[in-house]
């Protein structure tokens, strides 16, 4: 650990995490020029090195940098691979491993309980068992996530939290970091594979988390029904980053995650069939 980021963890502390990343999440939002659209995208694409190419064209420019930040895809960029678990999300798959049988799991050498992740006590017993995965986007990636399994969405559940940066200096400075930060949990009802969680875990700057589906352009505390379940397949939308974070998914005993570490996108294959 050097002096410099164990400086910036200690300021970190000492700074307004929420009102700030609330802030700038209002700047985001605000209306931009067509010349200014362009500018401020092409300056982040290419100090960031994003792939514009595979973004859907957008007549006039972005409106705002949170339209050009949460931008969509060109229609069959991407396929879904016959699997019948998908990544949730482009990024780096991170982390992966079991989980104990004390319905915990280790990412960055962090343990955190499922339920606390999850905000529900029982799937403590549900998960015990399972495997875990983690999928970090960073600012280069596409920000959109995705089912990772055909099933039903029966509600979304929204839990409040601090706004720590979900990067080394988080992950090295903040105990228990993805149950501090606010997070979505999406339980996804598989008609053969039991449960698939995925968590949206916010980070500092995050503004918000929208859920696909959901009336609010931000999901506030607490349980979101869909009444009806909603239906969605391997690829649907589920929910949005307002700018960066990670991508928890916890799935049962019997589906386990076999793709080596590294850079994904969403709709590539976590298990071979």
């Amino acid at each position: 650990m050097s002096v410099g980021t164990f400086a910036a963890a200690q300021l970190l502390r000492l700074v307004p995490r929420v009102g700030v990343s609330h802030a700038v999440g209002r700047l985001c939002e605000m209306s931009l020029s067509p010349q200014v659209s362009k500018w401020v995208s092409g300056m982040y694409s290419r100090a960031y090195g994003v792939n514009l190419e595979e973004a859907e064209a957008v007549d006039g420019g972005y409106p705002s940098f949170d339209a050009f930040f949460t931008r969509k895809l060109r229609q069959g960029v991407r396929s879904i691979d016959d699997s019948v678990l998908v990544s949730p999300a482009d990024g780096k798959l991170a982390s992966k491993g079991p989980i104990d049988a004390e319905a915990s799991i280790v990412a960055k050498g962090q343990a955190y309980k499922v339920a606390e992740l999850t905000g529900e006590p029982e799937d403590a017993q549900r998960y015990q068992g399972g495997q875990f995965g983690v999928v970090y986007l960073s600012p280069r990636d596409y920000h959109r996530v995705h089912s990772p399994v055909d099933g039903e969405l029966h509600y979304a559940r929204s839990i409040a939290g601090d706004l720590y940066p979900v990067n080394a200096i988080g992950e090295q400075h903040v105990p228990g970091l993805f149950v501090k930060n606010q997070r979505v949990s999406l339980p996804i009802q598989t008609e053969n594979h039991g449960r698939v969680t995925v968590i949206l875990v916010g980070a500092t700057i995050v503004g918000r988390i929208t859920v696909t589906g959901l009336e609010q352009e931000s999901t506030p505390p607490g349980l979101h029904p869909f009444s009806p379940p909603r239906q969605i397949k391997r690829g649907d939308e589920i929910g949005v980053f307002h700018l960066g974070s990670t991508a928890v998914l916890l799935v049962e005993p019997g589906l386990g995650i076999e793709r080596e570490l590294g850079p994904i996108l969403y709709g590539h294959a976590l298990v071979k069939n």
